[in-house]
């Protein structure tokens, strides 16, 4: 009778289920759900909440859909999802079972994500320098626990767990009493030593930091656990992972040879490749790069190139473009206009405009804000303006790896993967047209088939 791996991944905007044959390793089925769980900042602090609720109930209702024959064949359960971020919960009441074996959150705070702006460069300045060769930035847990620990100290004592929401989502499972979390997803917390796979527990300690937050750190790869109950026809005491960064695990899911290079464009976008297994990173941060070295299996590295501006750019353009129309009288839906400007951009192969997509700013550089420049009479149509904004996403990731970097390592082909670039061909293009290398397209570039892949291999 066959085995099944479910692999999850609770993303930015989406969550994603998959069940992996394991003698296969073939996706048997899959399905997946928006999330529509944003939060809108009341206070003006820059915040980028998403509620938990929401997220909980969308994964249950994904996996839910999931054949129910196959749910009862599962022997692991793997979970990747958005790194950086930090929940909040009471570790004894997080979540609430139901007879219906499936749980709703309970005793948590919303989820703070990775693209939360409310650590200001003066306060990430007033930080402790961390023991580890990834520096902090807004968005990342470690330096939002510091701002509720300087603005709002009483919120942080209504919990006694703190994670990533895959976290979350493992330790409710197997019914743990704190969290467990792996190098993935801690170094992208901050103040982590991924040399020594310890937290920078003296230097936070100096900084009354609350240690009771920091989560147990086990292998990525390894186990958290067993769940504790019935979850939608999955037994009880089935093996679940300790959860895996979301980034890892796409790459793990389409990068068959070392001399691939992997460019991901989905909400951000990341370009990376493999170091070589001897490679060790700094001892320091180097906040002026636009290369870091996250940690991936086995003691290994990948180089990336992590950039704020992906598909969240197009997505603010068409947000931009309905407000517009609705302020002029008119309506369109998002899917409708989106599809439209593709097309108008399809029909317009070059452009002279240039865009500089950066509305984000970068990690390395947040004052570098998007600019549209060499704007003339004949270059203002839909078409050029779409055909320009894609170009600079790709521009933009290109500046920060350049072509010659990923020839110089040996990269031999590029392998693209993301939702922004599975519906967007003149993204496509404009990928095409910035490598050298031959593109390829992985048909299973996710994160939820990837980290099913990543506990297949270690049956």
């Amino acid at each position: 009778m066959s085995s099944f791996i479910l692999g999850v991944d609770v993303g930015t905007t989406s969550v994603k289920a998959v069940l992996v044959e394991t003698a296969f390793k073939a996706v048997a089925a899959s399905h997946s759900l928006s999330t529509v769980s944003d939060v809108i900042d009341r206070h003006g602090i820059k915040a980028k909440e998403q509620d938990t609720g929401v997220i909980i109930d969308a994964v249950n209702r994904c996996v839910g859909l999931l054949p129910a024959d196959k749910l009862q064949q599962v022997c692991r359960i793997g979970l990747a999802g958005q790194m950086h971020g930090v929940l909040f919960w009471k570790a004894r009441s997080g979540c609430e079972w139901s007879t219906r074996d499936s749980f709703t959150a309970k005793d948590t705070s919303q989820l703070i994500t990775w693209q939360d702006g409310r650590c200001s460069r003066d306060f990430l300045s007033s930080l402790p320098q961390p023991d580890s060769h990834l520096g902090v930035a807004t968005g990342f847990g470690c330096a939002t626990i510091f701002w509720y620990m300087k603005h709002r100290p009483e919120f942080l004592e209504d919990f006694t767990a703190a994670g990533t929401i895959q976290d979350y989502v493992v330790s409710m499972l197997c019914g743990l009493d704190g969290c467990v979390m792996t190098p993935q997803n801690a170094a992208s917390w901050g103040f982590f030593n991924t040399s020594s796979n310890q937290w920078n527990e003296n230097i936070l300690k100096g900084a009354t930091f609350p240690l009771h937050l920091l989560p147990r750190v086990v292998p990525s790869g390894g186990l958290a656990g067993q769940t504790c109950a019935v979850w939608h026809g999955i037994p009880a005491g089935t093996p679940v992972g300790a959860a895996l960064g979301d980034f890892q695990c796409s790459v793990y899911s389409c990068m068959s040879a070392r001399t691939d290079a992997v460019l991901n464009v989905s909400t951000s976008a990341q370009l990376t490749f493999a170091m070589p297994d001897d490679f060790k990173p700094s001892d320091s941060p180097q906040p002026d790069s636009s290369i870091s070295y996250f940690p991936y299996f086995d003691s290994s590295y990948l180089a990336v190139a992590a950039s704020l501006n992906g598909g969240n750019v197009l997505a603010t353009f068409v947000k931009m473009l309905m407000s517009w129309m609705r302020e002029l009288g008119a309506e369109l839906s998002d899917s409708y206009l989106y599809e439209k400007l593709i097309q108008s951009a399809l029909n317009q192969e070059t452009s002279d405009l240039t865009v500089s997509p950066t509305i984000l700013g970068e990690r390395h550089d947040p004052l570098c804000l998007g600019q549209v420049t060499s704007i003339s009479s004949s270059n203002l149509s839909l078409g050029h303006v779409i055909r320009a904004l894609c170009r600079g996403i790709l521009s933009n990731i290109t500046s920060m790896m350049p072509a010659e970097c990923l020839q110089q390592v040996g990269v031999r082909r590029i392998v693209g993967s993301g939702s922004a670039l599975a519906r967007n061909e003149v993204l496509r293009q404009e990928v095409e047209k910035a490598f050298p290398q031959p593109v390829v397209y992985g048909q299973n570039a996710d994160s939820a088939v990837g980290v099913a892949m990543v506990f297949c291999d270690r049956l």
